[in-house]
């Protein structure tokens, strides 16, 4: 790597543009709010060798962190001494600890992507992205729940968040139409979330369902609600129906608000996640869409398994993606040839993050960030010197494209405080 454009990437305060930063606090109940699908207890699946706790990189990461020296996988002994040098660290810095978590990974701000902000995770250092896809399936889930042990998991949680998400707007149960659905429901919490600080929403619908999102009238969707609403389970065909003017609808009202849409993009966690279904190509009609072009989408996880597709579609004006997960999960030296390719391509749509996430007890938040913003700076750092030993760039530009890529990108797309 080239040595100065290297000690460039490494001072840069990023803005990390995707994590579940974890609420700071010594007592009381788990902080579950740090995702609307939690990952960290699903039944098991072949996990990638980054994800589990027997990844190299670890002791690295405890060390820079705790000071804790150990191997791994770390056995109960071990478990118990790593934890007592957290603890340490958590009294310490007290509400500051997400913060100073931060520090040490590199990090001015981090879009924290979470069902609601608290002590500790708060402006400016994080801001907020909520959760829609509760909003987008207001029918029973039963039948949908059915189809996976995952999807059993999911829709019992998104059913929950959407009660949450009624009582926050002071009703009780799903409305009668759809036009009451959207003016009381829909509207309202988006609005509210906005009100709350949220620079964008986030869509997990890759979960629960895939991308093929088709462009139903208002008038088949009202029909659609009006049939099943509050009566049974909906036939899938005519479920699919609302569900699609209501991503629609709501992708819209995100840009009526200035919000951007961020989208899971990325093969994700549990043994039965749809991995055809999440290719990014799929979204083409939606970014297409004039009637969507004044709202900003952030491909989130830079489209793993389709890192091709997923660049491709840095064509359209109001689309961008981000490293987050991809970050943690692979090598800076794999990461680095996907992300030259798009940086020779359209290295204004490219967004650093971590997707800093609870991943186990042995890696935590804490030990995804730090080690996701290693690697990520490493591989831009090697794509760039690439590029500017093959000519492709003047040293200049590739220090410009390095804090683009590290933060000046999303100060633009989210109208930060430089």
């Amino acid at each position: 790597m080239d040595v100065a454009l290297g000690r460039l990437i490494a001072g840069t305060r990023a803005v990390d543009d995707h994590a579940h930063p974890v609420l700071p606090q010594q007592h009381g109940p788990a902080d579950r709010d740090f995702d609307a699908l939690p990952v960290d207890d699903m039944a098991p699946e072949t996990a990638p060798v980054a994800w589990r706790d027997d990844n190299p990189q670890l002791p690295e990461a405890w060390a820079a962190l705790w000071g804790f020296k150990g191997t791994v996988p770390l056995d109960a002994e071990g478990m118990k001494r790593l934890q007592s040098a957290r603890d340490v660290v958590k009294a310490r810095e007290g509400k500051r600890y997400a913060e100073w978590v931060l520090d040490q990974a590199g990090i001015g701000v981090m879009l924290g992507n979470r069902v609601a902000m608290g002590p500790g995770v708060e402006p400016p250092r994080f801001q907020w992205v909520p959760y829609a896809d509760a909003l987008v399936f207001p029918l029973d889930n039963s039948g949908l729940a059915a189809a996976t042990p995952d999807k059993a998991q999911f829709f019992a949680l998104e059913n929950r968040l959407r009660a949450r998400y009624l009582r926050a707007v002071g009703m009780q149960r799903i409305p009668g139409t759809l036009e009451e659905y959207l003016s009381e429901v829909v509207r309202p919490t988006l609005e509210q979330q906005k009100a709350g600080g949220a620079v964008a929403e986030k869509f997990e619908i890759a979960y629960l369902r895939g991308f093929d999102f088709g462009d139903p009238t208002e008038t088949e969707a009202a029909g659609v609600y009006a049939k099943w609403v509050g009566k049974g389970q909906p036939d899938a065909a005519e479920y699919k129906v609302l569900q699609d003017y209501l991503f629609r609808t709501i992708a819209a009202e995100c840009g009526r608000l200035g919000m951007a849409v961020h989208l899971h993009t990325m093969a994700g966690g549990g043994g039965y996640f749809g991995i055809a279904g999440g290719n990014p190509l799929l979204l083409e009609p939606v970014f297409n869409d004039p009637k969507l072009r004044g709202t900003k989408f952030v491909m989130l996880h830079g489209g793993w398994p389709f890192v091709r597709e997923a660049g491709a579609l840095l064509q359209k004006p109001n689309v961008y993606l981000d490293l987050s997960q991809e970050t943690f999960t692979f090598p800076p030296h794999t990461l680095a040839g996907w992300l030259r390719e798009w940086l020779e391509t359209y290295p204004d749509k490219v967004m650093f993050g971590t997707d800093g996430y609870p991943m186990s007890e042995a890696m935590g938040w804490e030990e995804t960030t730090w080690i996701a913003s290693r690697n990520g700076r490493e591989a831009l750092g090697l794509a760039l010197s690439v590029m500017l030993r093959d000519g492709e760039i003047t040293r200049p530009r590739a220090d410009a494209i390095a804090e683009e890529v590290m933060r000046k990108t999303a100060i633009s797309l989210y109208g930060m405080q430089p």
